[in-house]
């Protein structure tokens, strides 16, 4: 088309790449910001393993921040992953079911790591820490930087503070305890005797017949503050009817 003022060309067509490259830059930085959310959910993941791993616990620095990252990917893709078919006729879609099914899934792994013997369960702790893991990953998933670092700090501060001895709490320690003695009609009552000389106080106790006249009595028993397990070795050291001791 001609220009009035000069008679020379132009083009009508509006030019529409600056609204191209804002396109890209935008989608760029919300990627970015999506990427240190994975990150963030990582390293929170990592001080919690870290901390379980000191401890020679199941559940160690991969497993955590595996956890932790992985919930907060779910969470990503339960807010973003479906809004190209938002606007689709008949679709509705509800952003909570993902993150219900996190709550509910990270259950079958937190049960791999507990372990019964007897009274005695092992690995609690570690299944508690790896659940709130994942709820470390959702929140920083969802964006929630700062409940998630908070929560992050609070399960640390527990798991350390508290895995200590405090005085001012009077928490009684349990052991369990397997003895294979002959069976001999007051082995059971010298072992209970002993054990009321020391203040430990039996819970439960079951007693097997083995072959060989043998017997195994397994005893869940509560000991004294601050008291060191080993020292029932030196109790039935000298007694020929304890055949062996394990705690």
């Amino acid at each position: 088309m001609l220009d009035k003022a000069g008679g020379s060309f132009y083009n009508e067509t509006p030019d529409t790449s600056w609204k191209d490259v804002r396109f890209v830059n935008e989608y760029v930085l919300t990627q970015l910001e999506l990427l240190l959310r994975l990150a963030v959910a990582g390293i929170c993941g990592f001080l919690i393993g870290y901390e379980r791993k000191n401890r020679m616990k199941e559940a160690g620095v991969r497993t955590h921040m595996i956890v932790a990252v992985g919930a907060a990917l779910m969470m990503i893709v339960s807010k973003y992953g479906f809004s190209d078919v938002l606007g689709v006729q008949g679709v509705a879609l509800d952003p909570s079911r993902i993150a219900a099914q996190i709550v509910s899934g990270i259950g079958f792994l937190g049960a791999g790591m507990i372990f019964v013997r007897g009274q005695a369960i092992n690995g609690l702790t570690t299944a508690a820490g790896v659940w709130a893991t994942a709820g470390v990953g959702m929140a920083i998933g969802a964006k929630q930087y700062m409940i998630g670092i908070a929560a992050t700090l609070l399960v640390l501060l527990i798991q350390i503070v508290l895995h200590k001895n405090l005085k001012w709490l009077h928490m009684p320690s349990s052991e369990q305890i397997t003895i294979v003695l002959q069976q001999e009609s007051d082995g059971l009552a010298y072992i209970q005797k002993c054990f009321q000389k020391e203040n430990i106080d039996i819970v439960n106790l079951k007693a097997e017949r083995l072959d060989n006249g043998l017997m195994e009595v397994e005893l869940y028993v509560r000991l004294p503050q601050k008291y060191d397990v080993a020292k029932l070795m030196d109790l039935f050291r000298d007694q020929s009817m304890i055949k062996s001791i394990e705690y």
